[in-house]
């Protein structure tokens, strides 16, 4: 087997997580779309954050999350996304290069603050959550490392991302430098709104320029713009070599244009569903770039999952490497 610097590279928003629970009458009294994500200016984040309970602040992110995940499950991981060079950003580095993920981006000097996501975890353990961007939409084509992409197994874009334009120019750019490499390249969907704003971009990079491609129901069925989860998941096998579509408690589906796997959730108790779809796709990349086959990796995909739901919080707090050997 040829020996890769990296097994996965990922690409996403720096953001620093701050996480309190809420009822119901909170998010209603702020407007906010039940388990959804929502772009913040910096006012209403002052405002939010001062309605909100109290927190606990941590490095976020989504592929943040799944980079940290990957490495707990003995992957070899780097990351790239911006932060600010302010107690946030330091936070954030702290925190990933101390989850065993290289971090090479070069903060971001005077100009926006580190990005916050501010998330209310319901009563049920759904996650709502307002972002506020901030140093994030600063990321651009010079931010990309190169030699990174290039010696990466797989290059891993959070769809989050597609918001800012300069970033999604830097998706395209590092999807060109992984492919001339002879590498993969992966993309998460992230959340269904996000898919609204950019479903041509989305529909393109995933036909034109992704080979493994991951989503919820309500994300693939928003880039194909139908109800029918079962329709959406034909039309990918049509436009991407390899796709993991996870379906909650109903687990997840592994497809490829010839072939599909239907793979169990884990039990667990449900406490906070912040990062499941994160874990999720660490625990499949991990599995995929240790050359195991696509069943293992849903399940993997799956332990790890069920391990980030179990808890409050994003990032693994039990050993996965321990979990995936069961």
């Amino acid at each position: 087997m040829t020996t890769h610097a990296l097994d996965i590279l990922g690409i996403g928003n720096a953001i620093v997580d701050v996480l309190a629970r809420a009822e119901e009458a909170f998010l209603a009294r702020h407007g906010m779309a039940k388990g959804s994500m929502a772009l913040i200016g910096p006012e209403d984040a002052e405002r939010i954050y001062g309605d909100m309970g109290p927190g606990i602040e941590s490095s976020g992110g989504s592929a943040a999350n799944t980079c940290a995940a990957a490495a707990a499950l003995g992957a070899k991981v780097g990351y790239l996304g911006k932060v600010a060079d302010d107690a946030l950003g330091q936070v954030f580095r702290h925190d990933i290069t101390a989850a065993g993920v290289t971090f090479p981006t070069a903060p971001l000097a005077g100009g926006a603050p580190t990005a916050r996501c501010l998330i209310l975890v319901s009563p049920d353990g759904q996650r709502t959550m307002n972002t506020f961007l901030g140093a994030c939409v600063t990321f651009g084509e010079a931010d990309l490392d190169e030699a990174a992409i290039a010696a990466a197994q797989v290059t891993y874009l959070e769809g989050y991302l597609f918001d800012p334009p300069a970033a999604q120019a830097a998706f395209r750019a590092a999807a060109r430098i992984a492919h001339a490499a002879g590498r993969k390249v992966a993309i998460t969907l992230s959340d269904p709104f996000c898919v609204g704003r950019h479903r041509d971009a989305f529909r393109a990079f995933v036909r034109d320029e992704a080979d493994i491609l991951f989503a919820n129901e309500a994300e693939i069925c928003a880039l194909y713009q139908t109800d029918n989860v079962e329709a959406a998941a034909t039309i990918a096998q049509t436009e991407v070599g390899l796709a993991a579509l996870t379906r909650s408690e109903k687990g997840s589906l592994v497809l490829t244009a010839t072939t599909a796997h239907e793979v169990a959730a884990e039990p667990t108790t449900v406490v906070d569903t912040t990062g499941a779809g994160d874990a999720y796709a660490a625990g499949f990349l991990a599995a995929l770039t240790d050359g195991r086959d696509l069943a293992e990796c849903g399940r993997w995909g799956s332990v790890a999952a069920a391990e980030a739901i179990s808890h409050f919080g994003a990032r693994p707090q039990a050993d996965l490497k321990a979990l995936v050997a069961r």
